[in-house]
């Protein structure tokens, strides 16, 4: 059984930073994270393959950076000049699969979620 475990959220003011982490059991070809707030749909937030292709949402841009360790079980999500609006459940998706896009539909496994809140 595959297993997503997702750490590294918390609370900060505006304008700081948080890193998650994401523990796969297994390798994963496919490896990203979505966000959920309260009342919305659940968002993708940003990607990366075994190619090493990288795909962010805009408005993470320039402030988010996701990374993957040499095993491929690892997922990182380094997180910057964060916002209020970025408050919301992370969650890690994984699939085995090539060609997986941005749609949580895309994904098979999950993680349980882990809490950022950013304060203003």
């Amino acid at each position: 059984q595959v297993q997503l475990v997702e750490s590294g959220g918390g609370s900060v003011q505006a304008g700081g930073s948080l890193r998650l982490s994401c523990a796969a059991s297994i390798p994963m070809n496919a490896m990203g994270w979505f966000r959920q707030a309260p009342g919305s749909e659940r968002e993708a937030v940003a990607f990366l393959d075994l190619s090493g292709i990288t795909r962010y949402a805009d408005f993470v841009k320039g402030r988010f950076s996701i990374s993957r360790d040499n095993v491929k079980t690892s997922l990182y999500l380094q997180m910057s000049s964060l916002k209020p609006e970025d408050t919301a459940m992370y969650y890690c998706a994984a699939d085995p699969r090539v060609g997986r896009g941005t749609s949580p539909d895309d994904y098979w496994y999950w993680g349980q979620g882990t809490q950022v809140t950013v304060a203003s």
